[in-house]
């Protein structure tokens, strides 16, 4: 029942959202119900709940290793959407019922422990997200929209049939069909291995698309770019945490069927491509919303490649999906400041952004030195120990092509971001016929950005025991062997 409770406050909230009369107080009821879900997620954090290994739905040690970050995160997207959604010209009942709905679907998928439930919470998370992406209705955004569906829509088919395999494999095997993952882990050693490998292709494929690992990539730069930057925050650190935490868990039980090498390797793969690809697109790039699309392909693409290094990978990783999130939160925020005030994505048409909009501007430019694994930000943390733990399994090349893909992504940011804060200003606000009120860097659009990003540099420089004890024992506990 404890594991419910988040998932009912953020759906109780939704249903308030759909049938609240006012647009303009309608907003306010993100923080207020984000607020009380993450403070369960820290309660239960601090005093785990107790639950039934058979349990379909648990706050057990996975769940409390992520989930309250990514609580966190949603608070300060809440706290933003605030004021963002006040200088907004639409209605915003759907944007705000939606956003509460995918916060339950977000705890939903972190506490399963049955790849039906996962499965069914995860897509239902990924769809319910396209009318967010199309929040502004222009011809741009659906486009962006359509190639957010169809490709997500491949995701989701696939992983069902993974799913499925997966099932398979566990009555070939003399089981009974039985796919909560406590029954796939006790006959994991009479699973059919054609079927396992038929369901860990399908699945890495499924939810790697929702990851948004190379070469299953292509809809982010257009989401990413297209939708609000808030929404953006929500798919890199949120979303796509659910699909991560969804391959950790699957990846387990693959392991104890005895198939750890293929796992690793086709993580390993996938992992490094992504980094790469990321890498490289960021040297090219002039749109500095298509950036983080691709700082994001980078980034899925380290957790990738962690996963593969072994329970210290893991466990890094976990680290990781906190500082990324959190992180990517603030450059998103900071970058829909930006793109809100002047109109434009594009280096072409923006430029000089410090003499314009100084605190956003700033904000940018310390996230970007913090996403690059800059010290003394979370994310250098979290990728040093992800590098010591390629080193202490033996991939010494796997992490020189790591870093290799880091230092090409620091000179693409920080291209970017250099080019868009300095100069002379080419636009000073967006032209008045958008019919949008003038944008002003207030409190209620800084400080979100500004809390999350405090909130990275005080997970690097002080990373509290009781984070690293979670993420630590929720990787022990799904892999056994280093």
């Amino acid at each position: 029942m404890t594991a419910l409770i988040l998932i009912i406050i953020p759906c109780i909230g939704a249903l308030m959202a759909a049938l609240w009369p006012s647009d303009k107080t309608r907003p306010w009821l993100l923080p207020i119900f984000s607020l009380v879900h993450t403070s369960v997620c820290f309660w239960f954090l601090t005093r785990p709940p107790m639950f039934e290994p058979r349990d379909w739905i648990a706050f057990d040690p996975l769940a409390r290793a992520v989930l309250p970050g990514i609580s966190l995160l949603f608070l300060g997207i809440a706290c933003y959407a605030v004021s963002y959604l006040r200088l907004a010209p639409r209605k915003n009942r759907i944007f705000v019922t939606i956003l509460l709905l995918v916060l339950g679907l977000i705890s939903a998928g972190h506490q399963a422990r049955h790849l039906g439930i996962l499965w069914v919470a995860t897509e239902t998370a990924t769809l319910a997200c396209v009318p967010l992406v199309h929040f502004w209705g222009t011809s741009r955004t659906l486009e962006a929209t359509w190639k957010y569906l169809l490709i997500g829509g491949t995701g989701v088919a696939l992983s069902l049939l993974g799913s499925i395999c997966l099932g398979y494999a566990s009555l070939y095997g003399g089981g009974s069909g039985d796919i909560s993952f406590l029954a796939l882990l006790e006959n994991s050693h009479h699973l059919s291995k054609t079927w396992i490998l038929a369901a860990w292709i399908l699945l890495l494929v499924g939810y790697g698309t929702k990851m948004g690992l190379a070469p299953m990539h292509t809809w982010k730069p257009d989401t990413y770019g297209e939708s609000p930057g808030l929404v953006g925050a929500l798919l890199a650190g949120a979303v796509s945490s659910v699909a991560f935490v969804a391959l950790l868990r699957i990846k387990a039980i693959i392991d104890a069927a005895g198939q750890s090498s293929l796992t690793s390797s086709t993580l390993m793969g996938f992992g490094l491509f992504s980094i790469i690809v990321g890498a490289l697109f960021l040297l090219r790039t002039r749109n500095y919303k298509r950036m983080l699309a691709y700082s994001s392909i980078e980034h899925m693409g380290i957790l990738s490649l962690a996963a593969a290094f072994g329970v210290p990978g893991v466990t890094a990783a976990l680290f990781h999906v906190w500082s990324n999130g959190l992180t990517k939160g603030a450059l998103f925020l900071s970058t829909a400041n930006i793109h809100r005030a002047l109109g434009s994505a594009s280096l072409d048409k923006v430029r000089g952004t410090f003499m314009v909009l100084p605190k956003s501007s700033a904000l940018l430019m310390a996230g970007m030195f913090a996403i690059t694994a800059c010290p003394p930000f979370a994310p250098f943390f979290s990728e040093l120990k992800i590098i010591l733990a390629g080193i202490s399994t033996g991939q010494g090349l796997a992490v020189a092509l790591m870093l290799f893909g880091l230092f090409l992504s620091f000179l693409g940011m920080s291209r970017i971001v250099f080019s868009l804060v300095h100069g002379r200003p080419i636009l000073k606000q967006r032209p008045l016929n958008h019919n949008i009120p003038q944008f002003k860097e207030t409190l209620g659009v800084i400080l979100p950005s500004l809390a999350l990003l405090l909130a990275s540099l005080g997970l690097g420089l002080f990373t509290p025991d009781i984070l690293q004890n979670a993420w630590a024992l929720a990787a022990q506990q799904l892999f056994t062997q280093p």
